[in-house]
């Protein structure tokens, strides 16, 4: 089968023909039928994050038709829509047995530890597999994986309640997914902070309100905006020490922060006027659990989550196309969400 493979750091992705995936009695072979391109991605292949092994297949937002099912198989037939968590986990282990999979002590993600979704198919551990109802499109049902997966587990952590005001730092893939959630979870008010004016204009249409930061001081604009008070809780989902920063002085008393956005610079924290003196709280948010993407497709059956709009491009299984739309990330464009639909 074919597929589009990272073939070394800082090297751009090579088409492949590689051998088909054996499945065991417990797994399941997808053929792909979208495949998100997430900044994640272009992460791996900058070598900011170390992948599992070279070659390797990238791709862990993932959604495709049920094409094989292991002879164990019983929640998923031939033929079924699927979307993926992209966790494989053992199931066994102390994290697993308390639903936080996500510190599985022999955990790997599709893609990044081993081969994901840049492929013609993919085989999984049936377990992973969720219904993906048919109102929902492939390239849809994809994003949900990882940016709206990541979003709506970040606010779970946050303890979001209804009346909060809330500010997100990044409105792309995992932003706009957030301005949505914090609106259905019963947010008064929702600060979308970002540079680039077609995604601030696009969380603006879902309810937001834009703050361009190259053009204001985000801080000063959400604490004039809120009466001087600041916002209850803020997500920073771009992975830069300044708006991290950002996020931190924007809270008001008893705020969360939540840091979503990867980076491998340091963040430095002035520890009283940031976080003990209005008992600020500084959280880290780490993917997210199998057990949260029901609730989560349910958001986006009931159209409560619209993804239309944030699939801005689909393109083939193509490795200039995916090289140049990693590039376009790694560049802050204004794309979205670019996703691939193999032919």
């Amino acid at each position: 089968m074919k597929a589009v493979r990272l073939t070394g750091i800082k090297k751009l992705l090579e088409m492949q023909e590689i051998p088909f995936s054996e499945i065991g009695d417990r797994d399941i072979l997808v053929k792909v039928k979208a495949a998100g391109i997430c900044h994640s991605d272009a992460h791996y292949r900058a070598g900011i994050s170390p992948v599992g092994f070279l070659p390797i297949t990238l791709g862990h937002e993932v959604a495709g038709v049920v094409e094989k099912t292991g002879a164990q198989v019983t929640n998923v037939k031939t033929g079924d829509r699927v979307c993926l968590h992209y966790l494989f986990t053992c199931g066994d282990c102390y994290h697993c047995s308390i639903g936080n999979e996500q510190f599985c002590t022999k955990g790997k993600m599709i893609g990044h530890h081993i081969n994901g979704g840049y492929a013609e198919y993919i085989a999984i551990p049936a377990r992973n597999a969720i219904q993906l109802p048919d109102e929902i499109p492939f390239d849809q049902g994809a994003t949900l994986m990882c940016a709206s997966a990541t979003a709506y587990h970040a606010l779970l952590k946050s303890r979001i309640r209804p009346g909060d005001k809330v500010a997100i730092f990044g409105v792309g893939g995992l932003g706009q997914s957030a301005v949505q959630l914090a609106r259905a979870f019963g947010a008064t008010e929702v600060f979308a902070v970002d540079i680039n004016d077609e995604k601030l204009d696009l969380a603006a249409k879902y309810g937001a309100i834009p703050i361009n930061g190259k053009k204001t001081n985000a801080v000063v604009e959400i604490k004039k905006s809120t009466g001087g008070n600041g916002v209850d809780v803020a997500i920073e989902m771009i992975g830069l020490p300044q708006t991290q920063k950002q996020a931190l002085q924007c809270v008001g008393v008893l705020g969360r922060v939540v840091l979503v956005g990867l980076s491998d610079k340091m963040l430095e924290v002035n520890t009283y006027t940031e976080l003990l003196g209005n008992e600020v709280e500084l959280i880290g948010s780490n993917d997210h659990r199998l057990q949260e993407l029901p609730s989560l497709i349910e958001f986006a059956k009931k159209k409560m989550l619209d993804t239309s709009r944030i699939v801005t491009r689909t393109i083939p299984l193509d490795a200039e196309a995916i090289n140049a739309s990693l590039d376009a990330l790694e560049n802050f464009s204004s794309d979205v969400r670019t996703v691939i639909v193999p032919g």
